[in-house]
């Protein structure tokens, strides 16, 4: 299991070969190309077939596409295009025609996905690239996307609107309590902008490593004692959700510190985030004995403030911890929690209490489009997942300065989650609520 932050963007998806010769070959022939079709048009309009699953990818794509992305990983992404979006229809736009890189424009039927495609002249005039960075929707509404998210299997809940009590365009069982992954990183660092708020820490301030916990993340690689300052800290933990920087956040901080943060932001449940665990922890109990995990799951407070203290110096490997997660979802409810309502008061908090410079750590991995974001003019986002766990976060604000929340979660203790189906869903609510 990692705790990940989602560090693509909300494109569907983005198969490109940054080495492929055809980047150096912009100016050759298309020896396919006939008087009336270019290869870049034909291979365009193939992209229809292919959505439509009418095509076979072995015969569009070149063999280094498919090794990024296999056939089968083709056919889901493009079940998840004509089941939310319905069929495609028609090249809208390909500019250039000719070449062998264009813009790309494909009319679905409750959508135009905008993106880029490649050619290989090399082979065959296969493609090379194709990305879909935006989906505009067709005659869209709040309404239909709270019952696409109703349909999803499990629990979910889902919060969007302003922050100065104005009422939400979406709310979706927005009082559950739901599991969070790594999105609990932002309680970290809401208490990390107070304490530099307050004059009690500083940005610059120097630490020395001396914690480890597991992936997601690289600094669980760096040598002990290396130094480090708060701001690298809690700009790793944050835009590339690494667990190790985030451990050690805590460390400096103290748990109560984190917890107080929890509390005093307004949390409606705070004891289900008591004691607060570090991600190193989380791993250890459900990596570990199973009878050690129950036993957790089913302790009082300070029950299970004695079981995190008697596994602080268990040793276990990154393959041990990642073979125990390998079969699906375990013990949810040995999790950070929060509903919508939480997440929202704690943006409102660290506007009230935070150094600025976290919302600037918030912004570095915004997690959508470029034209997605240019609408608006701040985007920050903190993700986590886990098996069974999905949580999207952004805190936003608007051309006119009004700041908003878009906050999915999205929960399975039976099976995995399609990531890719509620980032769909997400990009339409970033894109078309408004």
């Amino acid at each position: 299991m990692k705790f990940i932050q989602i560090l693509a963007t909300l494109a569907t998806f983005v198969a490109a070969v940054a080495s492929s010769p055809v980047i150096a070959q912009e100016g050759e022939s298309v020896e396919s190309q006939t008087a009336k079709q270019s290869a870049l048009e034909m291979r365009a309009e193939q992209v229809v077939t292919l959505i439509n699953g009418e095509l076979a990818p072995e015969s569009v794509f070149t063999d280094a596409f498919l090794t990024a992305v296999p056939p089968s990983q083709l056919a889901t992404i493009f079940q998840q295009l004509t089941s939310q979006f319905g069929a495609a229809l028609s090249v809208e736009n390909l500019d250039p025609a000719e070449g062998i890189r264009a813009s790309l424009d494909i009319q679905l039927e409750r959508a135009m996905a905008r993106g880029g495609i490649a050619i290989d002249a090399a082979d065959d005039d296969r493609i090379s690239e194709l990305v879909f960075q935006t989906f505009d929707h067709v005659d869209d509404s709040p309404e239909k996307i709270e019952s696409d998210l109703s349909s999803l299997n499990g629990k979910v809940s889902a919060w969007f609107g302003p922050l100065d009590g104005g009422a939400p365009a979406i709310a979706l069982n927005e009082a559950d309590q739901m599991p969070l992954g790594s999105t609990f990183k932002l309680y970290v660092l809401a208490s990390l902008a107070r304490e530099i708020a307050q004059g009690t820490r500083a940005w610059d301030d120097q630490v020395s490593l001396n914690t480890h916990s597991f992936p997601s993340g690289m600094m669980q690689d760096w040598p002990t004692g290396a130094p480090v300052t708060l701001h690298t800290l809690a700009s790793l933990m944050i835009s590339i959700s690494d667990n190790t920087a985030t451990d050690q956040l805590i460390a400096v901080l103290g748990r109560d510190t984190v917890l107080q943060t929890v509390i005093d932001s307004g949390h409606s449940a705070p004891t289900l985030n008591t004691p607060f665990l570090t991600t190193r922890e989380l791993f250890l109990l459900k990596g570990g004995p199973t009878d050690r995990l129950n036993a957790y799951s089913a302790a009082n407070i300070d029950t299970r403030a004695q079981i995190l203290s008697s596994i602080e110096d268990v040793k276990v490997s990154g393959d041990q911890i990642q073979t125990s997660f390998a079969n699906g979802p375990s013990a949810l409810d040995v999790e950070w929690f929060a509903n919508a309502s939480d997440l929202a008061n704690l943006f409102r908090f660290m506007r009230e209490t935070g150094d600025p410079a976290a919302f600037d750590i918030m912004a570095i991995n915004p997690s959508m489009p470029a034209a997605t974001r240019t609408r608006w003019a701040y985007a920050g986002y903190k993700g986590g997942s886990e098996p069974g766990v999905l949580n999207l976060t952004w805190f936003l604000t608007d051309q006119e300065g009004r700041d908003h929340a878009v906050v999915l979660s999205w929960s399975n203790g039976e099976a995995h989650l399609d990531q890719t189906a509620l980032e769909l869903i997400a990009q339409r609510i970033l894109t078309h609520s408004q």
